[in-house]
């Protein structure tokens, strides 16, 4: 069981491309380039409106950033759309070496991250990309949470003028972030406010967080809910009051938690104010399953988080 609740959801590749159509109405220098992924990646209406903005290189990852650094360098905005295994693994050193190096500003869209392709399996899972971009300093790495918060990272990026990695969640998740709530790189979202132990989490996993919290709130347990949907740079502050203000931090990511969002939370925390800690995540690559299978296999279910906030305060 991964929820009690019955709520609306959302495929974020939607608002990603409705958002993009959005931008090159207002600024002809927004363009796309993809990797054969006009279909899966929802640009088919984008490439009715603006078929010469719209560049398919075709599966080739590597060629499609060097593509998108020399349009950015010739004055373009490129948004790279690409599934998210092959944008963060085959193409890493391009990454690196022609966007993170230049300072370029490419917006580079993960599609279908974590463990979303599911069956497909670990070749076709995107588990390790907050730690490889992690790893390269200067690149923004964003993590929505819903619909608003991807649209919000999407108009955010195309205005940086700097290299940005965001994720555009396949899991259909529910609206999490409230109506009005500002979208401020860096800075995490506090959803709710507790004393006894705190949960920080980023992406789809921002609706569980939710229901645990309500659920440990019947057993009497305070819980803050933290959305740390900008993993660099980390809100340290927002880490540390945690730290120092409640009993215990719990993490959950859709992702490997080596060097993921655990690991920069555990970074803060060891440094400045050390405290009780679970890091939950992907531990290694996955057995045959579904997405929903496979969070709860690598303990992303509503009852595990539950449980290991419980472990820590009881």
């Amino acid at each position: 069981m991964t929820s009690s609740l019955q709520q609306e959801t959302f495929d974020c590749r939607k608002i990603f491309a409705e958002t993009l159509i959005e931008l090159a109405r207002q600024n002809e220098r927004i363009v796309v380039v993809c990797n054969d992924s006009v279909g899966s990646s929802n640009l088919n209406d984008f490439k009715k409106e603006f078929p010469d903005r719209l560049i398919n290189v075709g599966i080739a990852e590597q060629n499609m950033i060097g593509v998108a650094a020399g349009l950015a360098n010739s004055g373009f905005i490129p948004f790279v759309s690409c599934a998210g295994p092959f944008l963060s693994g085959r193409a890493l050193e391009q990454v690196k070496a022609d966007v993170a190096y230049n300072m370029y500003p490419v917006i580079l869209c993960a599609q279908s991250p974590g463990v979303s392709y599911g069956e497909l399996g670990p070749t076709h899972h995107s588990i390790e990309d907050f730690s490889w971009i992690r790893a390269l300093t200067d690149i923004t790495l964003l993590s929505p949470a819903d619909p608003k918060q991807t649209k919000d990272a999407i108009l955010w990026a195309a205005k940086a003028n700097k290299p940005v990695y965001m994720r555009v969640n396949r899991f259909k998740i529910p609206k999490t972030t409230p109506e009005h709530s500002p979208f401020e790189v860096g800075k995490a979202l506090v959803l709710k406010k507790g004393k006894d132990v705190t949960l920080i989490t980023t992406g789809i996993l921002v609706s569980r967080a939710l229901e645990a919290s309500s659920i440990l709130e019947e057993q009497g347990i305070s819980t803050r809910v933290l959305n740390i949907h900008t993993i660099n740079p980390l809100d340290k502050e927002a880490i540390l009051a945690a730290a120092s203000e409640t009993r215990g931090i719990v993490t959950m990511e859709e992702a490997i938690t080596t060097g993921g969002l655990g690991a920069a939370v555990a970074e803060v925390v060891v440094e400045h104010h050390p405290t009780k800690m679970r890091i939950l995540g992907v531990s290694h690559f996955a057995p045959t399953g579904s997405a929903s299978f496979l969070l709860d296999h690598f303990g992303l279910s509503v009852e595990n988080i539950v449980k290991s906030a419980y472990e820590l305060v009881r």
